[in-house]
């Protein structure tokens, strides 16, 4: 068992360079993760289809996550030294593995951030993140989209088909924040009509679980930020009210707000210490506190205060099981993602990209689109 468990492993670590005629690699150009506080654009093997079941995608347009900040902070140690970052993005079919049906060398295709077999007994639940041969692998395990190419496993059950005339960069918000913020936050918050809600983070995932709570007719959705531009947007996007959290008491004005009771439901869309245990103070008996946030530092569970207050609380790493569902109301216009986007650069600016991200409150910045030219 233990020789299988290492196989496996080292096919997903190390697939084969892809060879020219002469023998030497075929590179690419991809941001690689050399360690907390380090990363490089540079040249790296070009991915190769190492099973039957894989595609590679040459990525059209990709993004960066706020999962990815806590990659480079060294929150998530199963990233390593040499690896390409990145796990969202749409692109084209460049080619597939003799197993693939569902599509072909120049399909236009969306990538889900979690990569999933379909088969094994946890994606026979539609827990799709804790895929045995999959879950969050891209960016993580493997590499990632951050990069000219990329090798997606399981093709047919991790890829889905763009619809001719569709907004692709808008698309790209579909590969991890708005199901993220929709399956962790409101889904697993349980937000229901005339809930008060607050969401304790203003960034894209923040504005993912706000934008997709409104199919569920809450009464208040009550944003907490201590950046106005993201708290000013996210009235744009349907907040009833705002709080900022550098300026105000946020526990005296929501208890304030609430007549003493707390929220129905708090949404943690942080991940730090502070903003979980802020969630466990604002909820109100019976209550959900749906963590969605990337925790790289262990966070105080107050049972002296919480054990009698009948409150759930869940963590989530997202499944992606809601994506066509939510392709289909981005179709429609019922979901407008591109409002997410506020910057642009190409591929191969992505430094920059990061640095205007990871200064976000300075830059104005949510979601930023990388364009492979």
């Amino acid at each position: 068992m233990e020789a299988l468990i290492e196989e496996a492993v080292a096919d997903k670590v190390q697939p084969e360079a892809k060879l020219l005629a002469n023998g030497s690699v075929k590179t690419m150009k991809a941001l690689v993760y050399h360690g907390p506080g380090k990363k490089a654009w540079e040249d790296k093997p070009m991915p190769t289809i190492t099973k039957a079941t894989d595609a590679i995608v040459k990525i059209y347009k990709t993004t960066i996550c706020g999962t990815d900040l806590h990659i480079m902070k060294g929150d998530v140690p199963t990233v390593t030294d040499g690896r390409i970052i990145g796990h969202e993005g749409v692109g084209v079919v460049e080619e597939v593995g003799t197993a693939v049906s569902t599509f072909k060398k120049g399909d236009h295709v969306l990538i889900s951030c979690i990569t999933s077999c379909g088969k094994c007994s946890f994606c026979k639940k539609g827990m799709y993140s804790h895929c045995e041969d999959g879950g969050w692998i891209l960016g993580n395990m493997i590499d990632g989209t951050q990069a000219e190419y990329v090798r997606i496993p399981h093709a047919d059950n991790s890829l889905y088909p763009i619809p001719a005339g569709a907004d692709e960069e808008a698309l790209v918000m579909l590969s991890d924040i708005l199901p993220t913020g929709f399956e962790c936050g409101v889904l697993n918050g349980q937000v229901k009509p005339g809930d008060t809600v607050a969401i304790v983070g203003s960034g894209p995932i923040g504005i993912a679980a706000l934008l997709t709570a409104q199919f569920y007719s809450p009464a208040e959705i009550i944003m907490i930020d201590p950046d106005q531009n993201r708290l000013d947007v996210a009235k744009t996007f349907g907040a009833t009210q705002t709080i900022n959290g550098s300026q105000e008491n946020v526990l005296e004005k929501l208890m304030s707000r609430t007549g003493g009771k707390g929220v129905d439901v708090a949404i943690e869309a942080v991940g730090i210490p502070e903003t979980f245990e802020l969630c466990t103070e604002i909820i109100a008996p019976g209550g959900h506190v749906a963590n969605i946030g990337v925790h790289g530092k262990s966070a105080t569970l107050h049972l002296e205060t919480l054990w009698a207050k009948n409150i759930t609380i869940t963590t989530r790493l997202v499944d992606t099981v809601t994506t066509p569902m939510l392709l289909k109301t981005v179709q429609s216009n019922k979901l407008q993602p591109s409002r997410l986007i506020t910057h642009h650069f190409k591929l191969s600016d992505v430094m920059a990209a990061y640095d205007t991200f990871g200064n976000a409150a300075k830059e104005r910045a949510l979601k930023v689109i990388l364009t492979n030219e």
